[in-house]
Protein backbone atom coordinates (compact mmCIF):
# COMPACT_ATOMS: atom_id res chain seq x y z
CA UNK A 1 0.00 0.00 0.00
CA UNK A 2 1.06 3.82 -0.70
CA UNK A 3 1.73 6.39 2.06
CA UNK A 4 1.21 9.57 2.15
CA UNK A 5 4.30 11.53 1.40
CA UNK A 6 4.88 15.39 -0.02
CA UNK A 7 4.93 14.67 -3.73
CA UNK A 8 2.26 14.10 -6.40
CA UNK A 9 -0.10 11.24 -6.07
CA UNK A 10 1.39 8.05 -7.95
CA UNK A 11 -2.54 6.55 -7.69
CA UNK A 12 -0.84 3.28 -6.91
CA UNK A 13 1.54 1.19 -8.96
CA UNK A 14 1.30 2.36 -12.81
CA UNK A 15 -0.27 -1.35 -13.95
CA UNK A 16 0.71 0.01 -17.12
CA UNK A 17 3.94 -0.49 -16.45
CA UNK A 18 3.90 -3.86 -14.78
CA UNK A 19 6.15 -6.57 -15.80
CA UNK A 20 5.21 -9.94 -17.14
CA UNK A 21 4.65 -11.96 -14.18
CA UNK A 22 8.32 -14.76 -13.42
CA UNK A 23 7.42 -18.05 -15.68
CA UNK A 24 5.61 -20.72 -13.63
CA UNK A 25 4.21 -18.14 -11.33
CA UNK A 26 -0.47 -19.03 -12.00
CA UNK A 27 -1.75 -15.81 -13.35
CA UNK A 28 -4.30 -15.63 -10.58
CA UNK A 29 -1.90 -15.16 -7.95
CA UNK A 30 -0.22 -12.58 -9.89
CA UNK A 31 -3.35 -10.56 -10.58
CA UNK A 32 -3.90 -11.17 -6.54
CA UNK A 33 -0.46 -9.52 -6.22
CA UNK A 34 -1.67 -6.33 -8.44
CA UNK A 35 -5.35 -6.23 -6.88
CA UNK A 36 -4.12 -5.72 -3.57
CA UNK A 37 -2.11 -2.79 -4.49
CA UNK A 38 -4.67 -1.55 -6.08
CA UNK A 39 -6.70 1.77 -4.73
CA UNK A 40 -8.97 1.99 -7.44
CA UNK A 41 -10.95 -0.68 -9.10
CA UNK A 42 -9.21 -2.34 -11.97
CA UNK A 43 -10.83 -3.35 -15.59
CA UNK A 44 -10.47 -6.52 -17.31
CA UNK A 45 -8.60 -4.58 -19.85
CA UNK A 46 -6.47 -2.58 -18.10
CA UNK A 47 -5.27 -6.14 -15.66
CA UNK A 48 -4.72 -7.60 -19.02
CA UNK A 49 -2.33 -5.36 -19.88
CA UNK A 50 -0.61 -5.11 -16.88
CA UNK A 51 0.33 -8.46 -16.85
CA UNK A 52 0.71 -9.59 -20.73
CA UNK A 53 -2.27 -11.70 -21.03
CA UNK A 54 -5.30 -11.82 -23.23
CA UNK A 55 -8.57 -10.80 -21.51
CA UNK A 56 -10.23 -13.95 -21.66
CA UNK A 57 -7.76 -15.57 -19.17
CA UNK A 58 -7.57 -12.44 -17.02
CA UNK A 59 -11.79 -12.79 -16.68
CA UNK A 60 -11.12 -16.62 -16.13
CA UNK A 61 -8.27 -15.99 -13.33
CA UNK A 62 -10.54 -13.45 -11.69
CA UNK A 63 -13.45 -15.27 -11.43
CA UNK A 64 -11.00 -18.40 -10.20
CA UNK A 65 -9.84 -15.91 -6.81
CA UNK A 66 -13.76 -14.93 -6.54
CA UNK A 67 -14.52 -18.09 -6.11
CA UNK A 68 -11.39 -18.99 -4.03
CA UNK A 69 -11.78 -16.31 -1.62
CA UNK A 70 -15.59 -17.45 -1.24
CA UNK A 71 -14.38 -20.89 -0.62
CA UNK A 72 -16.12 -22.53 -3.15
CA UNK A 73 -15.18 -25.89 -3.63
CA UNK A 74 -14.09 -25.46 -7.30
CA UNK A 75 -13.91 -30.10 -7.32
CA UNK A 76 -10.40 -30.21 -6.94
CA UNK A 77 -10.78 -31.85 -3.46
CA UNK A 78 -9.67 -29.30 -1.20
CA UNK A 79 -11.81 -27.64 1.15
CA UNK A 80 -13.15 -24.13 0.45
CA UNK A 81 -12.19 -20.97 2.97
CA UNK A 82 -14.28 -18.29 3.13
CA UNK A 83 -12.30 -15.17 3.53
CA UNK A 84 -12.72 -12.14 5.06
CA UNK A 85 -12.75 -10.06 2.34
CA UNK A 86 -14.02 -10.46 -0.60
CA UNK A 87 -13.10 -9.32 -4.78
CA UNK A 88 -16.27 -7.16 -5.68
CA UNK A 89 -17.03 -6.01 -9.07
CA UNK A 90 -17.80 -2.08 -9.01
CA UNK A 91 -18.36 0.32 -12.00
CA UNK A 92 -16.63 -1.49 -14.32
CA UNK A 93 -13.47 -2.87 -12.49
CA UNK A 94 -12.21 -5.13 -9.53
CA UNK A 95 -11.25 -4.04 -6.15
CA UNK A 96 -10.59 -5.77 -2.58
CA UNK A 97 -13.08 -5.25 -0.22
CA UNK A 98 -13.95 -6.28 3.58
CA UNK A 99 -16.81 -8.17 3.84
CA UNK A 100 -20.23 -6.61 5.03
CA UNK A 101 -20.43 -8.72 7.54
CA UNK A 102 -17.37 -7.54 9.14
CA UNK A 103 -17.45 -4.18 8.60
CA UNK A 104 -18.36 -2.94 11.97
CA UNK A 105 -15.36 -5.43 13.65
CA UNK A 106 -12.90 -3.61 11.22
CA UNK A 107 -13.89 -0.14 11.94
CA UNK A 108 -13.62 -0.52 16.23
CA UNK A 109 -10.11 -1.72 15.12
CA UNK A 110 -9.28 1.03 13.08
CA UNK A 111 -10.98 3.32 15.48
CA UNK A 112 -8.73 1.39 18.16
CA UNK A 113 -5.41 1.38 16.86
CA UNK A 114 -5.71 5.59 15.33
CA UNK A 115 -5.27 8.26 18.08
CA UNK A 116 -8.80 10.13 18.73
CA UNK A 117 -7.09 13.29 17.20
CA UNK A 118 -6.72 13.83 13.46
CA UNK A 119 -3.45 14.89 11.45
CA UNK A 120 -2.95 18.34 10.47
CA UNK A 121 -3.02 16.07 6.83
CA UNK A 122 -5.99 13.64 7.49
CA UNK A 123 -8.10 17.47 8.51
CA UNK A 124 -6.92 19.21 5.58
CA UNK A 125 -7.69 16.14 3.39
CA UNK A 126 -11.37 16.06 4.99
CA UNK A 127 -11.89 19.69 4.72
CA UNK A 128 -11.29 18.88 0.76
CA UNK A 129 -13.74 17.01 0.89
CA UNK A 130 -16.12 18.77 2.90
CA UNK A 131 -16.25 21.49 0.35
CA UNK A 132 -15.41 19.66 -3.31
CA UNK A 133 -17.62 16.37 -2.37
CA UNK A 134 -17.98 14.75 -4.58
CA UNK A 135 -14.24 14.35 -5.34
CA UNK A 136 -11.91 11.68 -6.37
CA UNK A 137 -8.90 10.77 -4.58
CA UNK A 138 -6.70 12.01 -7.73
CA UNK A 139 -8.56 15.17 -7.23
CA UNK A 140 -7.70 15.28 -3.80
CA UNK A 141 -4.15 14.75 -3.80
CA UNK A 142 -3.65 17.74 -7.09
CA UNK A 143 -5.47 20.05 -4.57
CA UNK A 144 -3.33 19.09 -1.67
CA UNK A 145 -0.33 18.29 -3.88
CA UNK A 146 1.08 15.17 -1.66
CA UNK A 147 -0.63 11.90 -1.63
CA UNK A 148 -3.63 11.06 0.03
CA UNK A 149 -3.48 7.25 0.24
CA UNK A 150 -3.44 6.65 3.45
CA UNK A 151 -4.88 9.70 4.81
CA UNK A 152 -8.01 8.80 2.73
CA UNK A 153 -8.25 4.89 4.30
CA UNK A 154 -8.02 6.86 7.94
CA UNK A 155 -11.52 9.22 7.04
CA UNK A 156 -13.15 5.96 5.49
CA UNK A 157 -11.79 4.03 8.54
CA UNK A 158 -12.95 6.92 11.19
CA UNK A 159 -16.70 6.57 9.46
CA UNK A 160 -15.81 10.52 8.25
CA UNK A 161 -16.43 10.03 4.74
CA UNK A 162 -17.53 7.47 2.21
CA UNK A 163 -17.50 5.91 -0.71
CA UNK A 164 -20.22 7.84 -2.85
CA UNK A 165 -20.13 6.37 -6.21
CA UNK A 166 -18.17 5.10 -8.75
CA UNK A 167 -17.03 6.64 -12.55
CA UNK A 168 -18.02 4.57 -14.84
CA UNK A 169 -16.06 5.64 -17.41
CA UNK A 170 -13.01 6.28 -15.12
CA UNK A 171 -13.64 3.96 -12.73
CA UNK A 172 -12.56 6.30 -9.93
CA UNK A 173 -14.18 6.49 -6.57
CA UNK A 174 -15.84 9.69 -5.22
CA UNK A 175 -15.91 10.64 -1.82
CA UNK A 176 -17.92 12.60 0.47
CA UNK A 177 -18.65 13.04 4.23
CA UNK A 178 -20.75 11.58 6.45
CA UNK A 179 -23.04 12.17 8.83
CA UNK A 180 -21.02 11.12 11.64
CA UNK A 181 -18.86 14.27 10.30
CA UNK A 182 -22.00 16.71 10.66
CA UNK A 183 -22.51 15.23 14.06
CA UNK A 184 -18.80 15.89 15.33
CA UNK A 185 -19.02 20.03 13.59
CA UNK A 186 -22.16 20.00 15.57
CA UNK A 187 -24.26 21.14 12.36
CA UNK A 188 -27.22 20.00 10.69
CA UNK A 189 -25.97 20.36 6.67
CA UNK A 190 -22.74 21.24 4.75
CA UNK A 191 -24.98 24.14 3.83
CA UNK A 192 -23.90 25.63 7.34
CA UNK A 193 -19.89 24.82 6.86
CA UNK A 194 -18.76 28.58 6.53
CA UNK A 195 -17.16 30.14 3.27
CA UNK A 196 -13.63 29.21 2.72
CA UNK A 197 -12.97 32.23 0.51
CA UNK A 198 -12.05 34.49 4.01
CA UNK A 199 -9.53 31.69 5.40
CA UNK A 200 -7.20 31.72 2.37
CA UNK A 201 -4.30 34.01 1.48
CA UNK A 202 -5.74 36.13 -1.39
CA UNK A 203 -9.68 35.27 -0.66
CA UNK A 204 -9.75 33.05 -4.16
CA UNK A 205 -7.32 30.42 -4.19
CA UNK A 206 -7.59 27.05 -2.87
CA UNK A 207 -10.31 24.54 -3.34
CA UNK A 208 -13.56 26.77 -3.71
CA UNK A 209 -15.78 29.14 -1.79
CA UNK A 210 -18.00 26.32 -0.61
CA UNK A 211 -20.47 27.40 -2.61
CA UNK A 212 -20.65 24.53 -5.08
Amino acid sequence: MTAETDGVETNGPDIAQAEMPAPGVPLARTLEAILMVADEPQSLVALATAVGAPVPAVRRAVETLVADFDGVDRGDGQPGVRRGFELREVGGGWRFYVREEFDPIVRDFVLTQNPTRLSQAALETLAVIAYKQPITRGAIAQIRAVNVDSVVRTLLGRGLITESFTDAETGAINYETTELLLTHLGINSLDELPLISPLLADGTGGFGDGSE
